[in-house]
């Protein structure tokens, strides 16, 4: 079962019919600054993608 990841999302502006501001990765402590919902999307995309390659598989043999 896939780990699911926390994120808080902070909306400092809303200029050019999108969004600004920064987004924390509960998980590993981490904040990024975004300048469009599509960037806010592919920072949360990236992270999930890192936490899942980070953990093993659960169907993997153990030897």
């Amino acid at each position: 079962m896939q780990k699911k990841e926390t994120f808080v999302v902070h909306v400092i502006s809303q200029e050019n019919a999108t969004w600004q501001g920064q987004v924390t990765w509960l998980d590993e402590k981490e904040t990024k600054s975004f300048r469009s919902l599509l960037e806010l999307i592919k920072l949360m995309d990236e992270a999930v993608q890192s936490g899942q390659e980070s953990q093993p598989a659960g169907n993997e043999v153990k030897s």
